[in-house]
């Protein structure tokens, strides 16, 4: 006698002597229990995750204040440096001499954006640039900008030119670098695709060579414009007669802590409006182009 192999595809029929009742058997129910964790659990908005960190420096500040362990000789407290900026703010030192600083800084980013622009352009584009540009900025990178005051006060005179010619400088090598190493770090295939394709010198730096370097001029940008902070804090000691580091200056004579916390506390803030304009511009700008923005 034989037996007939079962089909693996036919279905499975109920046996005679089981009972049907023409319903079907319910689902099974199951339950994914970290599923059910991760909707109960509680996420911090960023915004207060990244606040976080400075308000707690200046809290243990306060308390470092209020039980003596932090002298005012050394430190003025924060309630002191609140103190002064409503001060200088109502008798129009403080803005005035943010508006004297953001001049400068103004001024010398844009001159500085201008020549790191061109020099990038030139040298990114062409090869005789590379040769005869990129070397020669790679010298002077290593030379120390601070160390210049000197020099520029014997070349333009102690008024607003070093000061100027200082912020200019600082922000010139990091836009240089960053936007030559961008537009050099263009994807050789993404170029000959173009190429296949018809376009020509100009559509290409156009719609290929310039699009790959935007990534990192952007950060070139925010590396530029905290930079032009930092030398202005250098600048502004030049026989500067208004200014945030002229109030600095003045501050440093007397000893007033607070007034020199509270100038640096305004540079400092300055920069993170700068850096935060420059997050908001690469979002809009680069929303071609997929980031991993880390995990949770």
């Amino acid at each position: 006698m034989t037996t007939k192999p079962l089909d693996a595809a036919a279905p499975l029929l109920p046996r005679p002597d089981t009972p049907t009742t023409g319903k079907t058997p319910p689902a099974a129910r199951v339950t994914i229990r970290g599923t059910a964790r991760a909707a109960r659990r509680l996420t911090v908005p960023r915004s207060v995750r990244r606040a976080a960190g400075p308000v707690g420096l200046v809290f243990l500040w306060f308390l470092a204040s209020a039980t003596g362990v932090l002298p005012e000789s050394v430190l003025a407290s924060p309630v002191d440096v609140m103190r002064q900026a409503v001060e200088l703010t109502k008798n129009g030192e403080l803005p005035g001499a943010v508006a004297a600083s953001g001049r400068r800084a103004a001024t010398g980013f844009l001159i500085g954006a201008a020549v790191a622009l061109s020099l990038s352009l030139l040298a990114g584009l062409f090869r005789l640039g590379e040769d005869v540009i990129d070397s020669s900025m790679g010298m002077f990178r290593a030379i120390p900008w601070v160390g210049l005051i000197p020099l520029f006060i014997v070349w333009f005179g102690i008024e607003e030119t070093p000061k100027i010619a200082l912020v200019a400088l600082g922000v010139t090598y990091p836009l240089y670098f960053n936007i030559y190493g961008g537009i050099r770090s263009t994807d050789a295939q993404l170029v000959e695709a173009a190429r296949m394709m018809g376009l020509g010198r100009l559509g290409l730096i156009r719609y290929v060579i310039l699009p790959s370097a935007l990534p990192g001029a952007l950060v070139g940008l925010r590396y530029a414009l905290s930079t032009a902070w930092l030398a202005l804090v250098f600048a502004e000691q030049i026989n500067a007669d208004a200014g945030l580091g002229y109030l600095m200056s003045n501050a440093q004579q007397y000893f007033r802590t607070d007034i020199i916390v509270l100038c640096l506390a305004v540079y400092a803030l300055l920069g993170l409006a700068c850096d935060f304009a420059v997050r908001v511009l690469s979002r809009r700008l680069l929303t071609w182009r997929a980031n991993f923005e880390g995990g949770a």
